[in-house]
Parts: C-alpha cells; structure tokens; sequence
C-alpha cells in the first residue's frame, strides 16, 4: 500500500521514518515556491499576449468551468502526486501548498493535518484603515483555507474564455499553475480583478505575476491596455529586486 505523501518544511521526525515508494519530504510545490523564469523571459511573454478589451460578462458562470476535476497529468501536478488520481485538483494543491505534517490519503482522499502542519497563506491582504500589511495567516482546519484561481475564472470569461470550449474551459479551473492555497481574506480582497486592479500585497507577488503571465499565455487569453501596463511594471519592479531567477 502507498503511503500519503508527508509534506514539510524541514525534515522532521514526524516525517523522516517514511519511506514508502511515492512518499516525499518538501515544503510546498514547485509550481508554488519559487518564480522559475527570467526576468527576459517573462518580459517575452508579457508582449506575446495578445490585446483586446475585455469581453461583457454576459453568459459567466462558474459552472462553464467545469471544477473540481479528478487528478489528471494534464493539469500539471507532476509525478509525485500521480498516485492521487482520484482526488481533486483542489485536494491535490491542498497537499502541494501545506506545510508540515499534512497527509492525503490516496484512496479516500481524506486530508489530515498533523501537529504543527497547516497552510501558510502567501498573499497577504492589507488593514483596510491602516494600509499596512496585516500578520500573514497559518491555516490549520482545510475548510478554512481558499482554492484561490491566479486567473480569476470571470477575468478568464473577460480575456477571451467565453469563446473557448468547455474542456479548455475545464483545464483552466484546475491547471496547477492557476491555483494556489490562500487566506480566505486575501482572496475575497481581489476578487475577479485583473492585475491592473490587483496584486498580492505581499512576498507572492512576483511568484503571481509569472503564473498569471503564464496562464494567460497557456491558454491564449487576452490582456487589455491598463492590465498589460500593469504587467509591465509588476515585472520590472521584480526584477529589479531580484526576484526572477
């Protein structure tokens, strides 16, 4: 029988006794920890995106982007987390994003949380009389955490979405490059906005920009003039603090 992967920040004791094939020790996933392009590349696909104003709402649902899916190589996990084929893609991100002793079991799917194991929101969100940063939020109940979508499914709608098929549709709502685990005050903080009206206040911000470049490339969705300025600027400030690899 496979165990579930234990996920952690460090090797701990918790998790150094495990060594079932498919079990791992890491702190969160390489889609989630670290930008993985240059700052030259992401300039490069900033101005590939094609610009066009956004599209009317007319038509949105959340159910035209069909979520969550069962597990598929398709959306981008990696092999480490092919034994969860019949999780969810929100469960699988659950056990990518945690940190500490979080466990998934892969016939159930029932996600257990260990001592000391959790969710460490990356966003952030601001005091809203203060505007300053709030204290960053660890998570420890998962139904306290958000499936939060890098491409908000409205501004997918927005870019060009609603042309696109379902199954195009359905790949966005659960591509691993596009959701990443957040405090539910960081997510209700943006909203449907794009990146001219919204980027993460806090150390996820260039990590964001790259996935959002990235997502949008992926799937061919528009960037309208005020959304790719932004873009612009976001990058550059990044890279100027060093923040692209």
């Amino acid at each position: 029988m496979t165990a579930p992967i234990c996920l952690a920040a460090a090797v701990s004791a918790a998790c150094s006794s495990v060594d079932e094939p498919g079990a791992a020790v890491n702190g969160k996933g390489p889609a989630s920890a670290n930008t993985t392009q240059s700052a030259a590349d992401i300039r490069a696909q900033v101005e590939k995106l094609v610009e066009a104003p956004e599209a009317s709402m007319s038509g949105y649902s959340r159910e035209k982007f069909p979520h969550w899916d069962t597990n598929k190589p398709e959306h981008g996990f990696g092999a480490e987390f092919a034994q969860y084929g019949k999780c969810t893609s929100r469960e699988v991100m659950m056990l990518r994003d945690a940190t500490g002793p979080v466990t998934l079991d892969p016939k159930t799917c029932d996600l257990k949380v260990g001592n000391g194991g959790g969710w460490q929101d990356q966003y952030g969100f601001l005091d809203s009389k203060t505007g300053q940063l709030k204290p960053y939020k660890f998570i420890t109940d998962p139904a306290g955490v958000d499936a939060e979508h890098i491409v908000a499914l409205a501004e997918a709608w927005r870019s060009g979405a609603s042309k696109l098929d379902e199954d195009t549709r359905r790949r966005i709502a659960n591509d691993s490059l596009n959701l990443e685990a957040s405090d539910p005050s960081a997510n209700r903080s943006k909203g449907d906005q794009d990146v001219a009206n919204y980027l993460p206040p806090g150390k996820f911000r260039c990590v964001y920009v790259e996935r959002y470049v990235t997502v949008k490339v992926k799937y061919a969705l528009n960037v309208d003039p005020a959304e790719r300025n932004a873009l612009r600027a976001a990058v550059e400030d990044c890279a100027g603090r060093g923040e692209f690899r």
